[in-house]
């Protein structure tokens, strides 16, 4: 089993080619996040992580939480581990700082929140949904609500969970029926929620609930649902914590993957009834949890890049380290990265992760921009772009990271089968990916829906005029990034295609999405790396001698003729429409005799 490194090159690349950070910290309330101070702080939270967080990875899915006499008893460690990220202060590094937060940009606290991922991906959900809590409290809370709650929960000393599934409520909110009566000054909350992940557990010293649930005499339906904030433990004015609310864990679940992370089953108001708090307006929770959802789907993105990662870096260290057969120019028995095929899984693991990771630094710098840029029409903009870019990152990035954990598992051969080895635990993990948040199937018909045929197309022309003005501006060095730029603007045109299709055909679009998504995810993600490519290349013609650069190179050509040549098979799933999926009722899918 291998350690796990941080790849701060490739971060400090992205965070010069792709963020832009030198210009990005200037943007007002990040003033003190300089570009200096970020090369001081990254390389501390390597050190944390690799040496703290990593070595709890493997006997967290040996050991996964679970319930002991109706108390969650977590992964052996956990809890120290988590108090040490605590006193470190890594748990949430772009908290406001009018709370007790650091106030660094949303991609300082990404490439924290990659580090987690990699070194353990159940682990690291905790800090990632009290993210989504402090976000979704900092929009709609209270004043009252922030100055409780904020500083806690941005410290990391209090954690957070997101509530909306029940038995009967999945991807279908609108059936939701957990109960929220007026009390006073509070409610009081009585339902059932599944699948709440870190719902419960020792590690922090309360946990704060954000519940979808319904007055009795709201409408039917998605309008009739609020937000409820409803602590573990009841909180005074004050902040001090009192007794233990009207919620119990019932059941944790055995999972696949993510063995360290308690998913549980929470029931609220056994006694009477959960203390519960409105935030923002009545009937309008739903539209609230979309901005935690969000959140935490871009997140969910960013953890396929960080299991990517982990899986790629144990694949190289087995080829290395396994000899078997010969190869011509090797002397005696061969490691097996030498072998054609063998390179060729790992250089296509490493292609589609360091795509992933440059599609999501996108994603999370334009989020910055749509909060913290002085320019409106900017601030307007990246807020589209994000909205455009989420079920990308989302869908794409998580796709891709169960095709570079299976080929992880398959450069061990016999031995990834085998769960000593720790390469099934990444593909395992990363099962999750495409579901949670949000399934990947949600994530396309949200693209197609919301993000394409709401605006008549509009943002998406935005994000091809911005691909198709890379393709324009490059004047080529050499025949490589010439060869780039043509497969450059051959994508762009298929995106275009995709486009126009479906805007004369949107009666399609439920049909097609999931292509339609993946089109345009291989495209974005292969646009940025050919951006990285020719900062590279530039490096190179400065007279650079660093292998760094010309492995930039490298990966991009291979992804242009390897895994940018599928947007054929993804164009025609397009444009030659869905048909064949009305031939079929449902009694045609049972089994013929």
């Amino acid at each position: 089993m291998s350690i796990y490194v941080v790849p701060q090159r490739e971060l400090s690349f992205i965070f010069d080619e792709i963020v832009d950070y030198k210009q990005h910290c200037q943007m007002p309330g990040f003033e003190e996040a300089s570009a200096d101070l970020i090369e001081v702080i990254l390389p501390e939270a390597a050190k944390f992580f690799e040496q703290v967080v990593a070595p709890t990875n493997p006997q967290g899915d040996k050991s996964p939480a679970h319930l002991k006499e109706g108390e969650v008893v977590v992964s052996p460690g956990l809890d120290d581990v988590y108090g040490k990220m605590v006193d470190a202060g890594w748990c949430c590094l772009n908290g406001d700082s009018a709370y007790g937060g650091a106030g660094f940009p949303s991609v300082v606290d990404l490439a924290v929140q990659e580090m987690s991922q990699s070194a353990n991906l159940g682990f690291s959900l905790l800090p990632m949904l009290t993210r989504g809590v402090v976000h979704a409290l900092g929009l709609y809370g209270t004043e009252q609500q922030k100055d409780i709650y904020l500083e806690k929960l941005i410290s990391g000393a209090w954690s957070g969970t997101m509530n909306l599934t029940e038995p009967q409520a999945g991807s279908d909110l609108s059936a939701v029926r957990t109960k929220a009566v007026a009390n006073g000054d509070h409610y009081l909350i009585s339902g059932q929620k599944i699948y709440i992940t870190w719902g419960d557990h020792s590690c922090a010293e309360n946990i704060i609930h954000l519940v979808l649930a319904r007055k009795p005499d709201s409408p039917e339906g998605n309008q009739g649902i609020s937000l409820f904030l409803v602590p573990k433990f009841l909180v005074d004015a004050d902040g001090n914590l009192g007794e233990r609310n009207d919620v119990k864990t019932v059941g944790v679940e055995h999972k696949l993957g993510i063995h360290s992370s308690p998913t549980c089953t929470l029931q609220f108001g056994d006694k009477g009834g959960a203390v519960g708090y409105l935030v923002g307006e009545e009937n309008r929770g739903l539209q609230y949890m979309f901005t935690m959802m969000n959140n935490a789907r871009l997140a969910v993105g960013h953890q396929g890049v960080a299991v990517g990662e982990r899986a790629y870096q144990q694949a190289v260290a087995y080829a290395k380290d396994r000899v078997q057969g010969r190869v011509e120019g090797v002397e005696g028995g061969a490691a097996i990265i030498h072998h054609p095929d063998v390179k060729r899984m790992l250089i296509q693991m490493r292609a589609q992760t360091e795509a992933g990771r440059a599609m999501s630094f996108y994603a999370i710098a334009a989020e910055d921009r749509s909060f913290h840029h002085p320019d409106q029409q900017v601030r307007a903009e990246s807020a589209t772009l994000v909205e455009i870019l989420t079920p990308l990152v989302k869908g794409w990035c998580t796709e891709v990271a169960m095709e570079t954990t299976s080929l992880g598992v398959q450069v061990h051969g016999g031995m990834g089968f085998i769960e000593e080895t720790g390469a099934a635990q990444h593909m395992r993990d990363a099962r999750i990916l495409p579901i949670y948040e949000g399934t990947n199937g949600i994530q396309a018909l949200d693209f197609i829906g919301r993000k394409c045929l709401r605006d008549g197309g509009q943002g998406l022309s935005l994000l091809i005029a911005e691909m198709a003005e890379t393709a324009k501006s490059v004047t080529a060095s050499s025949s490589a990034i010439e060869a780039l730029v043509d497969s450059l603007q051959v994508a762009i045109k298929q995106c275009q295609q995709a486009l126009d299709y479906v805007l004369a055909n949107p009666q399609q679009s439920t049909s097609l999405a999931y292509g339609y998504m993946m089109l345009f995810g291989n495209s974005v993600a292969y646009w940025l790396m050919v951006k990285l490519a020719l900062a590279a290349q530039k490096a190179i013609d400065q007279g650079s001698k660093d292998r760094f650069y010309a492995q930039k190179i490298a990966t991009t050509e291979f992804f242009a003729h390897q895994l940018l040549t599928r947007n054929y098979a993804y164009l025609s799933s397009v444009v030659r429409g869905s048909s064949y999926l009305d031939s079929l009722d449902d009694k045609d899918f049972t089994t013929i005799q």
